[in-house]
Formats: C-alpha cells, sequence, structure tokens
C-alpha cells in the first residue's frame, strides 16, 4: 500500500520492463496468456498551466521572487498588526503587478495551448474494424496502423509496414528534427512491404518488440514477428525502419506504419528540452542593487525603532495604557520594528519588474520589425524566441561561431579534383589538366579517369526526382535527357559531386532500388546494387558494393583523407595526399573516393558477415560497425575531390567590425584543420602577420602538456602583436582532462582562435569553459545546423542563423537572423540602445524611490518617530504605477543616445558599455546618493521655506502636516520628471505625451481627490489642502526654486563632464545631424536642410552639451558609406582621443 502512495505520488516510478510489446492493430491473442502494458495517448503537452492550476501554480511561480514575496509580507503584517498606512497602499500595487505579469504569462501560454491543439487535432486516417477511418491525431494509439501521404507529416513514432512502391522504400525528409533536409530512405520489412491494402494490412498478425523510448534519434533496436500459416517469421527492425514524429513523406504516394511510441513518449518529444533559465547580467546586478536597498531599508527601520524609545525614555509624549503597560516589551519593539519596515517600504521599487518585462517584451518588437534585419533573398526577418536577454546583446564579449552554413553559403560547388596523381580543375561543366589549355572530352578520358567519375556517380545516398512526373509511383526511365533529373542528397557535397559528374558526361540516371542506370556519354548502362555500407561518423566514410555490367562486383568507398588514404594500398597515394593539402589551403572540403574488386567467394562472405551483424540483437551497431571496418581495407585510390563552400557577403567585414568593438571571435567547426584555416584566411578571423599556434595531432595527454606548456612559453617571448591558436578536436579532449587552465590562459592571450574537427558536445564544453572564467564573460553562439544546438543552449545568448541545414538551430536560439553580417546591426545597434535603455531605467527606479522614502524618514526625526506618515495613501499607492511608471517605460522603448547609424558604423561605442559598465558599482552608487541628496533638498527646503510660524496658505491659514506633505510630494514628482527629460537625449511625441501628461495628470488628480468628499474613505484628512496650497504664489515660487535647486548642479555637472572629458559616445553625438538626432535643427551642424534656429535654442544646445561650434568639424551626408537599408556594411572609423568611460 505504501508502495503505491509513493507511485502515486511520484517517488518511486513504477517497474518499467526494458522493452515493450506492441500487438499490430491492437490484434492480442485470444488463447495464450499476455500481459497488457500501458501506453500514453498522442496527446503533445508543452503548455505550463490548465485551467484549474493556473492561478495557484501562477501565484506560486510570482512569489519566488523575493521582491514580490517581500510585499506579500508587507502586506500581511499591516493586516496584522496596528501600521501607520493603510493595507491598501501595499495590496493594490502587488495586486497590480502580479495581476500584469499573470496576464502575460496567461498570453503566452494560451499560445502554447493554441500550438498544441493544432496539432493534437491533425487528422489522420487509421485502420480500425476492417477498414479505413479518419480520427484525430491524438486519438492514435499504440498498434494503430496509420496512413500518411506525400508530403504530410508523421503523426508518431511509426515502424514502416509498407509503401507504395513494390520494393518497400520511402523518402523522408527530416529538417524538423535534426536540421538536416535531404531526403532519407526507410525501408519496410520484405514480408510485410507487398501488403499495400487496407484489407491486406487488417490481416496482418505480428507482434512488435522494441527497447522502451529513448531521445535517441538514430537508435532503435526491435524485432517483428510474423504470424502466418506456415510459420512464425521474425525480422530485425533498426532505424532505416522507423519513421519518427515530426519528419515528413516526400517523393511517395503513401505508406503505412504501426505506431510504436506516442504522444511523450515520441523520440522529438523525449528531446524536448527546456532551456535552461538564462539570466542577464542586468537582471543579476537588479537582484543585488534590490538586495542592497533591503539592507538600507532594514538599518532604516532599526535606527528609527531604537530612538523611539530612547525618545520616549527622555520624552515621553502619551500615557502608557494598562495594555502596553502589560505587554511584552520585546513584542512591542518587534511591533514598532515591523511597523517602521511598512512604514518605509516603498523604498522597493515593486513595479520595477513588471515595467522591466514590458520594456523586453516590447522592446523584442524592434528587432523583428527591423528592415535592415530583413534577408530579400528568403524573405526571412529576424525573430525573437526570448525578450529576457536583449539587453545582454549589449555586453556580448566573446562569439562563438560554426563555419559552414553560418560564415559560408553552404551552397556546395564542385572546383578542382586529382585523378590518378593528376590534378584538373572544373570549368563550365568540362576538366582541364593543370597546365593545359585544352578541355578532356569522352574520347580522351583514360579507364582511371572513368572509373573515378563512375565512382562518384555510383557512391553516394543522392535520389532522383523526375520533373515532368514526379508524383508517379515508379520512375520512368530517363537515361536519355538527363536534364530533367532532379537530386535530392543527405549531403550537399554529395549532390555537387553527382551534378559535376552529370555534367561532365557520366550521369546518374536512375534507381529503383536494386538497379541503378547510368548515362556515360550518351551510352546507357546497368549496374546492380549489392549492398551499402552506410556511413557514420566513426569510420567517416560510406561504401557500395555494385554489380557491373561485365558481372564484376567492385566496391567504391568514398570518406574523409584520413579514413581512406591510410586503407589505401595502391594508386597515386604520395602524390594526392599532397593534393589534398593544397586543396584543403584554398578553402576547399576534400573527399577521397577509391575502389576494391571482389571475387564471388568474397562477396558471398562479405554477404553473410552482413546478414549476421545485420540481425543482432546486442549491440548491433557495433558488430555491424566492425564488419565494416573489415571489408573496407586494401583500397585502391582513385582521386580526390574539391568542393568549395564560398563565403557569406560581407563576412570579413563583419568579423573585424567585431573585433573592432572588442569581442573575441572563436570558430568551432567539424571541417579538417587545413579546410577550417583556409576559411579563417578568407574571412579575416585570421591574417598574414597573426603568428599561428598550432594544439594539434596530439597523441596522449602528456604530449598535450608539453605542447601547452610550449606554446604558453613562446606567447610570453614572442613580441608579435598578435596570436592566432589552431585546436583540433583530439588535442582538445585532452587539453581538457587536466589541463583546462593553462588552456584557456594560453586562449585568452590570443586574439583569434579555431577548434577543428570539433563534435557538438566539445563545442558546448568550450563555451562552458569560456562562461567559467574568473571574469563571467558574455559568451554568443551562432550556427545554423542540429549539431550548434548544444553550443546555442549552453551561452548566455544562442542565435541560429535561417540556412539550409533546418530549423533545429532557429528553434532553440534565443533570436535567429538570416545572415551571419546581421550580427553586427544586432549587436551594435539593438543590444547597445537596449542595455543602455534599461540600465537607465533600472538606476532610474532606485533612485526616484529613494527620493520618494527618505522624506519619511526624515519626517520620523520631527514627530518623534511617532510613525506619523508624511504622504496621504493614495499618493503612496500611485506613485509607482501612475505617476511615475509610463514616463520611465516611454524612455526604456524609445531613447536612442547615439544614432543607430553611427552606432552601426563605430565598433568602438559598442566597447565603452562593455562589462555592465553602466550598472557598475561606481554608478549605482552615485544614483543612490544622488537620491539621498535630492530627498535631503525637498524635505528641508520646504521646510526652510515654511518657517517659523509662517503663513503661505491664500487663506491665510497655518501649515499643517498634510500641507507640508504635499508640498514635498509635488516638488518630489516634479524632480523626478523632470530628472528623466534631462537624462533623456532623444524626443519623440510620445515622450512628450507622456511626459508632461504625467505632471497634468498629477495636478488634475489632486485637485480633484482633495476637492471631494468620496464616500468609500472613512477618513479624508486632506480635504481641499492640496486647492489652498496652490493658491499661493510663494509656493509656487518655492516649488521652482527648489526644483532648480536640485536639478542646477546636476546640469552644471553633466555640462562640465561633457565639454572637458567627453565619452566616445558623447562626441558621437556631436557629430550627428537634423537625419539623425536633431540638435533642435541648430546651425552648428551644419547641415543644408536645416533651418534657421533662434539664439535662445543655440543656448539651449550648448547648455545641455549637445552641440558645441568649436568642436564640430564635419557632418553626415547623403554620401557617407553608411550601412543603410541596402546593408552595405561598416565604414570603420576609430573615435580620436582617449576615452573616459567610467566616470560618471
Amino acid at each position: 500500500m505504501i508502495r503505491w502512495i509513493r507511485e502515486q505520488l511520484g517517488f518511486d516510478p513504477p517497474h518499467q520492463s526494458p522493452t515493450r510489446t506492441i500487438y499490430v492493430s491492437n490484434q492480442f491473442p485470444e488463447h495464450s496468456p499476455f500481459v497488457r502494458q500501458k501506453f500514453p495517448d498522442n496527446r503533445i503537452i508543452s503548455s505550463k498551466y490548465t485551467l484549474w492550476n493556473f492561478i495557484p501554480k501562477n501565484l506560486f511561480e510570482q512569489f519566488r521572487r523575493i521582491a514580490n514575496f517581500y510585499f506579500l509580507v508587507i502586506f500581511l503584517v499591516q493586516l496584522m498588526i496596528d501600521t501607520p498606512t493603510s493595507p491598501f497602499t501595499s495590496g493594490l500595487p502587488l495586486f497590480f503587478v502580479i495581476t500584469v505579469t499573470a496576464i502575460k504569462q496567461g498570453y503566452e501560454d494560451l499560445l502554447r495551448h493554441k500550438a498544441d491543439n493544432e496539432v493534437n487535432n491533425t487528422p489522420v486516417y487509421v485502420i480500425r474494424s476492417g477498414g479505413l477511418v479518419q480520427t484525430r491525431s491524438q486519438n492514435i494509439r499504440v498498434g494503430d496502423i496509420v496512413k500518411i501521404e506525400n508530403d504530410q507529416t508523421f503523426p508518431t513514432d511509426l515502424v514502416l509496414l509498407s509503401t507504395d512502391h513494390a520494393n518497400g522504400t520511402c523518402y523522408v525528409t527530416t529538417a524538423s528534427l535534426d536540421g538536416e533536409t535531404s531526403l532519407k530512405t526507410h525501408r519496410a520489412v520484405p514480408e510485410i512491404a507487398k501488403l499495400q491494402t487496407v484489407s491486406q494490412l487488417d490481416t496482418l498478425r505480428a507482434v512488435i518488440t522494441c527497447h522502451q523510448p529513448e531521445p535517441d534519434l538514430y537508435r532503435f533496436v526491435g524485432q517483428i514477428a510474423i504470424n502466418s500459416p506456415e510459420e512464425e517469421i521474425v525480422r530485425p527492425l533498426g532505424p532505416e525502419n522507423l519513421l519518427l514524429k515530426g519528419a515528413s513523406l516526400k517523393n511517395t504516394n503513401q505508406v503505412f506504419g504501426v505506431a510504436v511510441y506516442t504522444g511523450m513518449d515520441a523520440k522529438i518529444a523525449l528531446n524536448y528540452k527546456s532551456k535552461s533559465q538564462k539570466r542577464s547580467s542586468v537582471e543579476k546586478s537588479m537582484n543585488t542593487f534590490l538586495i542592497v536597498f533591503l539592507e538600507i531599508l532594514v538599518i532604516e527601520a532599526v535606527i528609527s525603532t531604537i530612538l523611539k524609545y530612547s525618545w520616549l525614555r527622555e520624552y515621553p509624549y502619551n500615557e502608557r495604557t494598562v495594555q502596553e503597560k502589560n505587554s511584552s516589551r520585546i513584542l512591542t519593539g518587534i511591533s514598532d520594528f515591523l511597523a517602521f519596515m511598512v512604514l518605509y517600504n516603498y523604498i522597493i521599487p515593486i513595479s520595477l519588474y513588471v515595467t522591466v518585462e514590458m520594456q523586453k517584451f516590447l522592446g523584442s518588437f524592434f528587432i523583428v520589425w527591423d528592415r535592415d534585419l530583413y534577408h530579400e533573398a528568403s524573405s526571412q526577418r529576424a525573430q525573437v524566441n526570448t525578450s529576457d536577454l536583449n539587453e545582454e546583446l549589449g555586453q556580448v564579449e566573446y562569439l562563438l561561431t560554426d563555419k559552414t552554413g553560418t560564415l559560408t553559403e553552404n551552397e556546395m560547388k564542385f572546383r578542382e579534383c586529382s585523378i590518378n596523381g593528376i590534378k584538373y580543375r572544373y570549368t563550365n561543366g568540362t576538366l582541364v589538366a593543370d597546365g593545359a589549355t585544352g578541355e578532356i572530352n569522352g574520347q580522351t578520358f583514360t579507364n582511371e579517369e572513368v572509373m573515378f567519375l563512375k565512382a562518384i556517380s555510383l557512391c553516394h545516398t543522392v535520389h532522383i526526382s523526375d520533373l515532368e512526373e514526379t508524383n508517379r509511383p515508379t520512375l520512368r526511365h530517363v537515361a536519355a535527357d538527363v536534364s530533367k533529373v532532379q537530386y535530392y542528397a543527405a549531403s550537399p557535397d554529395e549532390i555537387a559531386l553527382v551534378e559535376a559528374a552529370r555534367r561532365i558526361g557520366v550521369a546518374f540516371a536512375e534507381s529503383d532500388g536494386n538497379n541503378i542506370i547510368l548515362n556515360i556519354f550518351g551510352k546507357t548502362e546497368r549496374y546492380k546494387l549489392l549492398d551499402v555500407l552506410e556511413f557514420d561518423a566513426d569510420r567517416r566514410r560510406m561504401s557500395v558494393i555494385v554489380e557491373m555490367p561485365e558481372e564484376k562486383m567492385i566496391m567504391f568507398t568514398k570518406g574523409a583523407e584520413s579514413s581512406i588514404i591510410p586503407l589505401a594500398r595502391s594508386g597515386a597515394v604520395t602524390e594526392m595526399s599532397a593534393h589534398v593539402d593544397e586543396l584543403a589551403m584554398k578553402g576547399l572540403r576534400t573527399l577521397c573516393i577509391a575502389c576494391k574488386y571482389l571475387s564471388i567467394e568474397e562477396y558471398e562472405e562479405i554477404k553473410s558477415q552482413l546478414v549476421e551483424a545485420r540481425t543482432s540483437l546486442h549491440q548491433r551497431e557495433q558488430v555491424v560497425a566492425d564488419v565494416f571496418n573489415i571489408i573496407e581495407k586494401d583500397l585502391h585510390l582513385l582521386g580526390i575531390s574539391g568542393i568549395e563552400d564560398k563565403l557569406q557577403e560581407k563576412v570579413p567585414e563583419t568579423i573585424e567590425a567585431l573585433k573592432l568593438a572588442g569581442i573575441k571571435v572563436w570558430v568551432l567547426t567539424g571541417d579538417k584543420q587545413e579546410t577550417a584555416i583556409s576559411v579563417c584566411l578568407s574571412s579575416g578571423h585570421f591574417h598574414k602577420s597573426m603568428n599561428i599556434l598550432e594544439l594539434t595531432n596530439q597523441k596522449s595527454e602528456g604530449e598535450c602538456a608539453l605542447q601547452l606548456h610550449s606554446l604558453s612559453v613562446r606567447i610570453k617571448r614572442d613580441h608579435v602583436a598578435q596570436h592566432g591558436l589552431v585546436v583540433d578536436g583530439i588535442s582538445l579532449t585532452y587539453a581538457l582532462r587536466k589541463h583546462e587552465g593553462l588552456f584557456m590562459e594560453i586562449s585568452k592571450s590570443c586574439t583569434a582562435v579555431l577548434c577543428c574537427r570539433m563534435a557538438p558536445l566539445q563545442k558546448a564544453k568550450v563555451v562552458r569553459l569560456l562562461k567559467l572564467l574568473p571574469n563571467k564573460p558574455i559568451t554568443l553562439a551562432i550556427g545554423d545546423g542540429a549539431n550548434d544546438v548544444s553550443m546555442i543552449l549552453e551561452a548566455n545568448i544562442g542565435i541560429g542563423i535561417m540556412g539550409k541545414e533546418g530549423r533545429q538551430a532557429v528553434r532553440n536560439s534565443d533570436y535567429a537572423i538570416a545572415r551571419f553580417c546581421f550580427i553586427t546591426k544586432l549587436l551594435f545597434v539593438h543590444g547597445h540602445l537596449y542595455y543602455v535603455r534599461i540600465a537607465h531605467l533600472v538606476q532610474y527606479f532606485f533612485y526616484k524611490n529613494v527620493c520618494f522614502i527618505t522624506p519619511q524618514f526624515i519626517y520620523q526625526f520631527f514627530c518623534m518617530f511617532s510613525q506619523q506618515t508624511l504622504y496621504d495613501g493614495a499618493f503612496l499607492t500611485l506613485y509607482n504605477i501612475c505617476f511615475t511608471s509610463l514616463p520611465i517605460l516611454m524612455y526604456s522603448l524609445f531613447e536612442q543616445d547615439v544614432h543607430p547609424r553611427t552606432l552601426h558604423s563605430k565598433p568602438a561605442l559598442y566597447k565603452e558599455i562593455s562589462k555592465n559598465e553602466i550598472l557598475s558599482l561606481k554608478r549605482f552608487l552615485y544614483w543612490t546618493l544622488l537620491g539621498f541628496c535630492h530627498a535631503f533638498i525637498f524635505f528641508f527646503g520646504a521646510y526652510l521655506l515654511r518657517g517659523e510660524n509662517t503663513s503661505m496658505m491664500g487663506n491665510g491659514q497655518m501649515f499643517g502636516n498634510w500641507t507640508f506633505g504635499f508640498l514635498v510630494f509635488t516638488v518630489m514628482f516634479i524632480t523626478v520628471t523632470l530628472k528623466l527629460g534631462i537624462e533623456t537625449y532623444y524626443w519623440t511625441w510620445i515622450n512628450h505625451f507622456v511626459m508632461w501628461g504625467s505632471v497634468i495628470f498629477y495636478f488634475a488628480f489632486a485637485l480633484a481627490y482633495g476637492a471631494t468628499l468620496w464616500p468609500f474613505l472613512q477618513l479624508q484628512s486632506i480635504y481641499a489642502v492640496f486647492n489652498h496650497l496652490l493658491s499661493s504664489a510663494q509656493v509656487w515660487l518655492g516649488i521652482i526654486v527648489i526644483v532648480v535647486g536640485c536639478l542646477f548642479p546636476d546640469i552644471l555637472r553633466k555640462v562640465f563632464w561633457r565639454h572637458s572629458r567627453p565619452t566616445l559616445a558623447q562626441r558621437s553625438q556631436l557629430l550627428e545631424t537634423s537625419n539623425g538626432i536633431t540638435c533642435l535643427e541648430s546651425i552648428c551642424c551644419y547641415s543644408s536642410r536645416e533651418t534657421g534656429c533662434s539664439p535662445f535654442r543655440r543656448v539651449l544646445e550648448q547648455i545641455m552639451g549637445r552641440c558645441n561650434l568649436l568642436r564640430v568639424n564635419r557632418s553626415w551626408s547623403d554620401s557617407d558609406p553608411y550601412c543603410t537599408n541596402d546593408r552595405t556594411i561598416l565604414t570603420l572609423s576609430s573615435m580620436d582621443g582617449p576615452t573616459h568611460a567610467s566616470r560618471i
């Protein structure tokens, strides 16, 4: 009983068999005993909430935030003890924040529910009760036979039973799963493949036994037992028999499959990895500041409590009641301490979090709407998958990028080759030997050259589609007209090779399963496909065994040079090994082609070994790989191919700009060393004057350690300004075992780093090492393929490229762009502006709350710490959520301290805000102390204005408590609002509207609130107070004097620093014209299109530091080479003079 209860609560999951048994069509045995296993339905659930758990779960998540929990405690304290303020003053702002956040999160989850329902309600056809029945995807059960038609997506994981092809094959694309856009071939069990109709499949009696679901997309081990009248037939099942949920059927009219893994058991669902919560440096600073202000709050409450009892002991102002005399001093002290905490609790900005969330959410639309991030060729605009990291885009220190498809186009073109030791160039569909001026034609090809072309036309996974009749169940012969053929392949390299061979004259014309037809210089030849030795990442090669027209058997092998050349025993091995390095240095991707003739006896032995290995149920993959290695040896090297993957546009300019911005660029790729170095040289990542250090081809951990120490000594002794480091995957494995510190020290000393032959998990490991450096740098990973997902998820910021390798990287990224060169606009412009905006937002929030609550603390010294509040409860409640909320929100959305065009063209401006400079401790202390100074001026300025027994009211009455509080609040509100105006550089009509609208709203509300006796208020102490206060001219003069006294020193400070030690951003502002952030059309900008301006306007501009006639020496014009909507990128220019970015 106890075990059952623990299982229901989820502490002890029920025992699960390592295998599952599936009865096809759910035809369970009638006479033999069996245990019916329970399987989940086919519903996909990605949402977080339901209708029933939304409120409790959302509240629990929100109150995990320290600020929300703190205000909840304050609210409860106000309910339980006698406090100086009403519980509504804390409860209403808390309710507002919680409600707004809940609405936002509920809306986002509603979108997830809609997406789930769209998938779960997709109509599908299943075979039930002898017929084809339409149902919803969520109703599919394990064991159901499902019918899928061409271009449809598989609704669950299916074992292929039959197709419309007689040989039981179908073609599938898994771009949505692993990023590969190529077609993959899947096969049905031959004994079942012949069952192609509903009635035939309904008579099938079979049992599938397979492993329990696992996340590995490429692993599936099982078997199917087919019950027939004669005997039971058992056949193995592997990945080639499994159709994965999310994949799509291509070039096949229809298939039937039996559901084996449904719902959240499907492999794609098991790969749903909830992204680890990424927190920006601004959010971390914000939480630190919050803790500091909590400490200030506690200190103020402790001081007030101590001084209250010290004062009472010396000057008791009230006779203690009997209850007070009988109560515990400790409890009374705690109660008073809590009361002071309630009185001062508004120093914590409760609306800060909701304002930040709104700023991030609304601000993310600017990235999506940016026309400079729109790629016209592919009609793709930038995507924002998370808005929590907008400001982090302005803090990147390390950028780690993939090579293929990210820096390059991932469009492969055959350029050169080496056949039997002779190099050829591929030009206009023909081969030209090095040094030759003519072209090779069909009559001059040698046997080795023809065999090379046959090999690349036969050894591949390319599929054919007839452009005229793609929907027919079988392809007609098109050998006579190969221009009608369209190729699909698992690798773009293979398409490039087969396409080049076709143009030369050896065309792969048709494949119908076991037969391959080649058109060789107009002559048709038929080859029988005997077997395929599939490619795998460990062997890094593939082979096909074919029977030639002359009935000879031959094996063609294609793969990386490191996996082919060591196995070659004949051919021009020495010459072609040198050619491999030459082609790689040109930046070409190299593949080696080899062959091996087989006798009938050798083939029969190979066939028996393959059958035995492929039917093994224990460690099948390893057994098959061992057999492949035995077969693929003693090869004859035919030749080498060189394929170009050209750079994307403006990659060198982009990398140079990133370096000027102080960002270190690392290239992480799986390509071979020579190819990767060549691409790095052509892209500007490495340059010729750079000293290249190599940590490659290390054979042991000890050898790697010696090389690391050697490189470290070399860096210290070498006076070369810049170093580049090249490291391969194997050497990196050794380096990271016990020498992480030394490796990272060497890497940090290098300007550019290239890691080649990298596995996906090694990429993530490198990112993790950088993140864990002592200075905790911000890392950005960018890639386009499924193999880049691990580093994208690991980095502080992950960016996906919408390339040709599917959408896996895009879906797992935080942001997605179409081209690598767009990264400069994303970082230099959006990143800079988002960071500056939110950093000022956070500082301003703490500043205005210090200004707000410090007079409350000072006031206690004048009321003997009686906990009398200085402000009315309504104004305590509305200060953060109404009076001061919209101006700072609009500022954080629209502020542009420097014009985007200038930010894009001057990368040095990005370096100025790095390392969280604006939210440094120095800046934080400045804003906090400024808030305290202004608060003292508010209070004592109003106090001195009041004087001793002086009447300043229009009706001759004396100042009272509420009158004094109203005066302080009015001065404080006007000052903090105008302070934001001083900090605003880029004014829009929205900024004017919300700022001056907030001032008008405050005065209107105060007048209306104080001019009416509201029936829902038990006590209205400020009735007519504000009206009488504003009737005095002396009060108006006093308000002006106090506000000017607060802000004028700040203006003088800004003018002094701007003119004596300007920052790069300030000097850039001096060079902007009316096309950017205007100088109020000041003549000092020397713009040919601007109007004249008044002397007052010129004086105002110079006071604000936005123009200086003596310092401005040029202006931008239409001819300036800036990055505009045509995306011509980057005229890089440095800023003259020293930078003083660290000053306040």
